[in-house]
């Protein structure tokens, strides 16, 4: 590590002590009014940001694809501090961030309902839905009482932590060192993935209310420095995204040093650590009677769900789950070959992609080339069986797999259940794909499927990252892993209104896309999503989402229908 780097390690770490101390005196009314800087400020570098992204990620500036970075970067942020801060403010007025919540039961457990919150998500996401569900044994009143985390006494800090940032979604470090700070009180010293380091002064400028105060400071450089931040006395808390892999080697060290340590159970990271790493998301599609508008449609999602950011996200659906004696599964599996074939072509920005293919090439010489180049595969008849390696461990490349099980109805759900808990490794999210009529017909069937899928977001007619640009739902793995097996991590971010206790997300979603979703009596009229990677006007659709997002006003509204109704 280079003197300068190791430097400015001790400068932030020094800072902080400091900063800690001027965080523990600012008042609810005072951090509230920080995120609202932020916003403002979010809202006045979304264009930079997004112009940095697309040059990192090697996009055409003109591409629609250019939406996702809009959506999935300073518009969630935006959305999310506007959350946060009203947070606060109930918080500051002695009221629970839950006190006008609606709850429901579900299954035994109180579920939260967090989309829609407000008019403006009835009309910008008519159709979509999310619940969290919290933990058995939580009711609605500790709900209302544990709702703030940290905030509850915000002049008790909890020391100095560390946010080692993700390289693929560009809100993920500034959303992490939000939920360090707010939900646990940490001030914290953000180490950016070095392939966002162009961000740096972006994120200087949004952060910088929370620079100014002392709260947060920002260092780059590769490995050793995360190891020397992680490694620091003055550290009490570590929080990183990315691969269980990367994970084991900061806590267990690698090689033989990590198999002696893991044998003795001696980890070399003695602090606590949070983490979110991705997995192996299965994408479950339910037999039923499809029309052919239908097809194409669903065949487009499960595109997206592999390929949006080219594949690159910790959440990205990596095999379908299908039944071999759905009668229609010939017809859909060709619209899902025409739909990753005719996704718009990108640069395979993320190191090491092109060797993740090849890679699985190895594994599967038979799969199918797709795509510009024959650069996306897909895999037939994978078995539904752990060593399989494409349902082992996460490819971050376009790779998908085709896992078939022969049978129908209830049968079906409770072996795709079984199989997406015990063969695909990871927790984090999985889709489910299922007609309304199919969902009626199987009833208690289809509530258990949803009941006994044991990851961190679950998502029926939308994908999971839905649930990641949904300020006030959770984002993590299933409880109860820890670092001995720690699968898709161990905590939850995000959760804008500090919720405790939670077990995962639910998000629904409208079946079929409007007209057509009213046309067949479903009560949405989402046209086709702005995150569809063939979705035509995304960026102009992202671009107006963000400015909603920084200045919610209802004379935006007209401009963003229009471009969505257009994708």
């Amino acid at each position: 590590m280079q003197d300068l780097e190791l430097q400015a390690v001790e400068s932030a770490l020094t800072d902080l002590v400091d900063g800690e101390r001027r965080w523990a005196t600012t008042t609810l009314e005072q951090r509230r009014d920080l995120l609202m800087r932020m916003r403002d400020l979010t809202g006045a570098h979304a264009q930079e940001w997004v112009d940095t992204a697309v040059q990192i990620k090697g996009l055409d500036p003109n591409s629609p694809l250019v939406g996702e970075e809009w959506m999935s970067g300073p518009y969630v942020m935006a959305a999310s501090l506007g959350v946060l801060a009203d947070t606060l403010d109930h918080l500051a007025q002695g009221r629970s961030p839950l006190a006008d919540v609606k709850f429901h039961d579900v299954r035994d457990r109180v579920a939260v309902n967090v989309l829609p919150t407000s008019v403006y998500d009835e009309l910008l996401l008519s159709g979509f839905s999310a619940e969290v569900w919290l933990r058995r044994g939580v009711s609605r009143a500790a709900a209302k009482a544990e709702a703030g985390l940290a905030q509850l006494d915000p002049s008790r800090t909890a020391g100095i932590g560390v946010v080692l940032g993700a390289g693929n979604i560009m809100s993920i470090a500034p959303l992490d060192v939000l939920y360090e700070l707010i939900a646990h009180n940490r001030v914290v010293v953000l180490k950016l993935n070095p392939i966002t380091d162009p961000l740096l002064p972006v994120f200087g400028k949004v952060l910088a209310p929370l620079i100014e105060v002392g709260a947060v400071r920002i260092v780059t450089g590769g490995a050793e420095v995360g190891g020397a931040l992680v490694q620091h006395d003055l550290v009490n808390h570590v929080h990183m995204t990315g691969s269980a892999r990367t994970h084991d080697a900061i806590v267990w060290g690698v090689g033989d040093e990590a198999v002696e340590r893991k044998r003795a159970s001696d980890p070399k990271l003695t602090k606590p650590v949070t983490s979110e790493l991705g997995g192996v998301s299965p994408t479950i599609v339910i037999p039923g009677r499809w029309s052919n508008a239908d097809l194409k449609f669903q065949a487009q999602h499960v595109a997206t769900q592999r390929l949006h950011n080219g594949g690159y996200n910790c959440v990205a659906s990596q095999a379908l789950i299908i039944s071999s004696d759905w009668d229609q599964k010939d017809r859909f599996l060709a619209e899902v070959r025409n739909a990753i074939a005719a996704a718009p072509e990108r640069a395979a920005y993320y190191p090491g992609s092109d060797d993740r293919v090849a890679s699985a090439l190895e594994s599967y010489p038979n799969a199918e080339r797709l795509g510009p180049g024959g650069g996306r595969l897909l895999v037939d008849d994978v078995r539904p069986d752990a060593t399989e390696p494409i349902l082992s461990g996460e490819y971050f490349s376009p790779v998908y797999g085709v896992v078939e099980i022969p049978c129908t109805g209830a049968a079906f759900t409770g072996a795709a259940a079984r199989t997406a808990n015990e063969v695909f490794a990871g927790t984090l999210g999985v889709n489910i794909i299922a007609a309304p009529a199919s969902v009626k017909e199987l009833g208690a069937a289809f509530d258990d499927l949803v009941e006994d899928l044991h990851y961190g977001t679950i998502a029926i007619n939308a994908w999971t990252g839905v649930g990641y640009l949904t300020p006030t739902a959770s984002w993590g793995a299933y409880p109860g892993h820890t670092i001995d097996d720690v699968q898709s991590g161990i905590g939850v971010v995000h959760n804008a209104w500090l919720m405790d206790g939670i077990e995962r997300t639910v998000v629904r979603g409208p079946f079929r896309p409007a007209p057509r979703s009213v046309i067949r009596g479903e009560l949405a009229l989402s046209p086709k999503p702005p995150w569809f990677v063939n979705n035509k006007t995304a960026a102009t659709t992202g671009k107006r989402l963000t400015e909603f997002a920084a200045d919610p006003r209802a004379s935006r509204l007209p401009g963003i229908f229009a471009s969505a109704l257009r994708g």
